[in-house]
């Protein structure tokens, strides 16, 4: 399966059979230094709708919109509910947290997750393989805040999103959530693949860069 980071909480997973998700598209904007999505998808994940990360309508193929435990074309997709901020729900509304299995290797996508997690979403959630985790504050969990849930989950593969870039001055940069750590790749470029077999036995962090993003 293969992974494209088209940058703040949305990437494309590609199966081997050439299935494609994709997660939580974004709306451009001014306030976005990211390019328009031109790409299309066989199903699309929803975590909350706001407009950088409910944009269906820019994915091209007709696919489904996916919002809630379901099977889709040979894909169990999980939901699990939580909230956008710390007092459920009541300041940014809720989250859903996916999880569903491609090629073997088990994916979770915490969306805009604002909290720590209870030993109920955590037993929901399960072992996860490769773990998709906001780490920029402001409006989700901090790079402290998901260091501890990395640790709950304990993936083997932890991919960071909805972080700063240009044009986004209000979220905490990735290297708050990096620093001191010594299992990190930096990528130079926004893809990468796994297959069950190539899933690292320790914990490790990479870093895509956004392929969307306009310099």
């Amino acid at each position: 399966m293969k992974i494209e980071f088209l940058g703040h909480s949305c990437f494309i997973i590609t199966s081997s059979d050439g299935k494609k998700i994709i997660t939580d598209p974004y709306h451009t904007g001014k306030e976005f230094n990211l390019s328009e999505i031109k790409e299309s998808a066989d199903m699309v994940t929803i975590s909350h709708d706001h407009p950088d990360h409910n944009n269906v309508s820019a994915i091209q193929g007709d696919p489904h919109t996916v919002t809630e435990t379901t099977d889709i074309e040979g894909i169990s997709f999980k939901v699990i509910e939580s909230y956008h901020d710390e007092v459920g729900g009541k300041e940014r509304g809720n989250n859903r947290i996916f999880v569903f299995v491609v090629d073997g290797v088990r994916v979770c996508h915490l969306g805009d997750l604002g909290h720590q997690l209870d030993e109920g979403q955590l037993a929901s959630i399960g072992n996860v393989d490769i773990l998709f985790i906001p780490v920029g504050g402001g409006f989700t969990i901090n790079a402290a805040e998901a260091e501890k849930i990395c640790t709950d989950i304990a993936a083997k593969v932890i991919i960071p999103m909805h972080y700063r870039t240009a044009g986004l001055p209000l979220l905490g940069d990735v290297q708050e959530f990096l620093s001191g750590k010594n299992n990190v790749i930096l990528s130079d470029g926004g893809e990468v693949s796994f297959t069950q077999d190539s899933i690292p036995e320790k914990p490790q962090i990479i870093v895509l860069k956004p392929e969307l993003l306009v310099v």
